[in-house]
């Protein structure tokens, strides 16, 4: 397919440019990026999550420059603009295994003319690719912010399975949701299924108001979301989380969000998320489909590559970290204990971990300006 180029710079904010980088892991990557002017400011990289692009960072790119740094926004790969494919269901998982996105994100650095990160900040899927990165490579990525998904740290290898087997086989969470009552299924199961990209992209209320009740259902804007912490990792405890999370068996994703689609007036009263600023989310999502990023649930669901992440066994994260996220977001608590394991064990320079108010799952859209500070304070923590 032809490649439709940056974003027009008409739509963007003032202070930011979109441009595309060659030659990064095989890919043409689009980013958009702020405090460019000015050569040899550290760089900070902000990686966004599903179903969202570099635009999602509209409104932290600008205020982080302003502070020194040259702040950059990828659209990760499979997402946006960045190489202009058009991936589906059948292509091979490999590249979107987490040690190539790592790769992905050492190799827009050094295209970019930096052996390192200041900071790397990651939301939602991001939020694994960035802990990832750090990780890895703590050397290049000297500071870490997690937004919405707590990182529970590096699957174990198991143990002592000489004198005591480990039973082999799939989580029988997914049998014990359908069997509920109300039977229910988890959202990461069907985002990894053959007909959730058609589900979305071909949805009765078209793809602009599908992104606008997903939105909203997930946003402080939707009162009923009120979370807090299950006691376990059971069918019955998962089933107390929202639609969005823990489907009913029978609608897909689009049906779900439909029956959430906000008023007219809560529409114009949402300022974190204009109408004109959704409209660049649903072209981009119009144009190329969901599939991209949704490969990266079929990586996790189809084990594509995961033992490669074993080899990390025991590792934590020792550079200056920060969790943020919206004190009305259930993606903290949705793998119950992962929040206080990123907290006491994982993340051992933990210098902040922050449930902002007036925000859900999008918080640094919904509360920009409480996370650029935030971010702020992490980008001053000294590295040793």
């Amino acid at each position: 397919m032809n490649h439709p180029g940056p974003l027009p710079q008409e739509i963007l904010p003032a202070g930011i440019r979109s441009r595309l980088i060659s030659n990064v892991n095989g890919m043409t990557m689009h980013i958009l990026e702020a405090g460019y002017e000015k050569p040899d400011r550290p760089c900070v990289l902000l990686v966004h999550g599903f179903p969202e692009i570099a635009w999602s960072w509209r409104k932290v790119l600008v205020p982080l420059a302003e502070a020194g740094y040259h702040v950059v926004a990828p659209d990760l790969r499979g997402y946006g603009r960045t190489s202009g494919t058009n991936p589906v269901f059948d292509d091979d998982l490999m590249p979107w295994r987490i040690v190539n996105q790592v790769r992905d994100m050492m190799g827009l650095l050094w295209a970019l003319g930096y052996h390192s990160a200041e900071a790397i900040v990651g939301h939602d899927f991001g939020a694994i690719v960035s802990a990832w990165c750090a990780t890895i490579r703590p050397d290049v990525f000297r500071r870490m912010a997690l937004m919405c998904g707590p990182f529970a740290g590096p699957p174990d290898i198991p143990f002592d399975t000489d004198r005591y087997p480990v039973m082999q086989g799939p989580d029988p969470i997914h049998a014990a949701l359908a069997a509920l009552p109300r039977p229910r299924k988890h959202y990461q199961r069907y985002y990894a299924t053959r007909q959730a990209n058609a589900d979305m992209t071909q949805c009765k209320q078209g793809v602009h108001d599908f992104l606008r009740a997903y939105f909203h259902h997930k946003s402080g804007d939707w009162k009923q979301n009120r979370p807090f912490r299950l006691a376990g990792w059971t069918a019955e405890e998962l089933a107390r989380m929202p639609t969005y999370y823990i489907m009913d068996f029978d609608r897909n994703m689009a049906e779900t969000a439909a029956e959430e689609m906000p008023s007219d007036a809560e529409i114009a009263a949402c300022h974190w998320l204009t109408e004109d600023e959704l409209k660049v989310y649903s072209a981009e999502y119009e144009r190329n489909g969901f599939q991209g990023g949704l490969q990266n649930y079929r990586v996790r669901a189809e084990n594509a590559g995961q033992t490669d992440l074993q080899v990390f066994a025991g590792r934590t994260v020792g550079q200056p970290s920060m969790f943020v996220s919206g004190a009305s977001d259930w993606a903290v608590f949705q793998m119950p204990g992962n929040l206080e394991r990123m907290r006491d064990v994982i993340c051992t320079r933990m210098v902040g971990c922050h449930l902002l108010e007036g925000a859900g799952h999008w918080v640094q859209q919904e509360q920009p300006g409480p996370v650029v500070e935030l971010l702020r304070e992490l980008l001053k923590a000294r590295i040793n």
